[in-house]
């Protein structure tokens, strides 16, 4: 009775035999995406006549010095002033009751269809129109609204001022 095979000697392959198998690997590669290969060459060749591709070249090979420059453009201070103002808003905004947003919103969306309606009018405002208004508990609304929000940041402003 034979031996059990204990050990399976992999075969070793030449320098030769791996460069053959790379390549006949890379033909096989090529030949079932020649399609996209094709689309591929196409568009490096509009990007090389447009000069996009001889931009991006340089660009590449110069990104120690265009890293330096973007990075001393975001260091400005009007652009860190950007960024803390939108990380403030930001903040502003988590604290807000999405249901008042909503409405604000869509007050303010009906507020300007009514406005651009009475701008086709071309219509003078009379005193009289004013305070008929005042009666009007849309108006009325708004008003209380107005008083209340200016109140607030008055409040909010002398907190800031100390």
């Amino acid at each position: 009775m034979a031996k059990p095979i204990t050990k399976i000697d992999e075969p070793i392959f030449t320098e030769k035999e791996k460069q053959d198998q790379t390549l006949e690997k890379v033909l096989q590669d090529l030949s079932e995406n020649a399609d996209g290969i094709k689309e591929t060459i196409k568009l490096l060749q509009e990007l090389h006549e447009s000069g996009i591709l001889g931009a991006i070249n340089n660009l590449v090979e110069a990104k120690e010095i265009v890293a330096k420059i973007a990075v001393g453009q975001l260091l400005r201070p009007p652009v860190t002033n950007a960024v803390n103002n939108a990380m403030e808003a930001a903040g502003v905004l988590t604290e807000l009751n999405p249901e008042m947003t909503k409405k604000l919103v869509g007050g303010l969306s009906k507020g300007l269809q009514k406005a651009e309606e009475g701008f086709q009018l071309n219509k003078k405002v009379s005193v009289f129109d004013l305070v008929k208004l005042m009666r009007d508990p849309d108006v009325n609304r708004v008003m209380r609204f107005s008083l209340d929000l200016l109140k607030g940041l008055g409040e909010g402003l002398k907190g800031q001022s100390k």
